[in-house]
């Protein structure tokens, strides 16, 4: 018998189909064989587009954590921190949809992920005036608390304001307590506030080291 004039699967195809899996059973559900049945062919028609099951998942956070995050458009000047703070609103938005899969970015999502765009971020830096040495602090900086932030959220059940510490007891944890009463931001709000006070934060620092060197 003659084969297909055209695979029958594809890398991409293969992708969407793990997410759709991890997205609606969880990833303790998701096998090789799992991933064929779902799409309708052989297990092993899946190792002529991946070595093993962990190149897919690699594959999964790849496109959870990069490809399917929109990139803000937004001119280069002043108010560059606001291009960072809705690059990582996306970001969260992303992880968020796919709660299931944040053990697989924890283990899988590849640094080189973020190379390509580092260098269009760090030419936007520039032409926002915001000086080179302050480059790598700025994108090392987003993209530890991005990732470790959001992540960590996904793994928890979803809050409110008043539940962003669970199980708080009232009267062994009064202050905590009112904190949390007197709380107005959601997890969403606190977590915009957190890059843009770190973002503002770096600028403020070097502005005063630097008023201190001329002093």
């Amino acid at each position: 018998m003659a084969r297909p004039s055209k695979p029958l699967i594809s890398r991409d195809a293969a992708v969407e189909a793990s997410i759709e899996i991890i997205d609606s059973d969880g990833l303790e559900a998701f096998s090789l064989p799992r991933l064929a049945k779902h799409m309708g062919v052989r297990a092993p028609s899946l190792y002529h587009h991946f070595s093993d099951k962990n190149e897919i998942l690699t594959e999964v956070a790849r496109y959870i954590a990069g490809t399917s995050v929109a990139r803000p458009r937004r001119r280069p000047g002043a108010d560059w921190p606001e291009y960072f703070v809705a690059l990582a609103l996306n970001f969260r938005q992303s992880i968020l949809r796919h709660r299931n899969a944040a053990p697989i970015l924890l283990q899988h999502l590849p640094r080189e992920l973020f190379v390509g765009t580092y260098e269009e971020t760090a030419q936007f830096l520039l032409d926002s005036g915001v000086p080179a040495e302050l480059h790598v602090r700025i994108l090392d900086g987003m993209e530890t608390l991005s990732i470790g932030t959001v992540l960590m959220e996904a793994m928890r059940p979803p809050s409110t304001k008043s539940t962003i510490f669970p199980n708080v007891d009232k009267t062994s944890q009064p202050l905590l307590t009112e904190a949390l009463a007197s709380n107005p931001l959601t997890q969403k709000q606190l977590f915009e506030e957190m890059v843009r006070s770190f973002l503002h934060g770096v600028i403020r620092d070097h502005e005063l080291d630097s008023e201190a060197v001329a002093g």
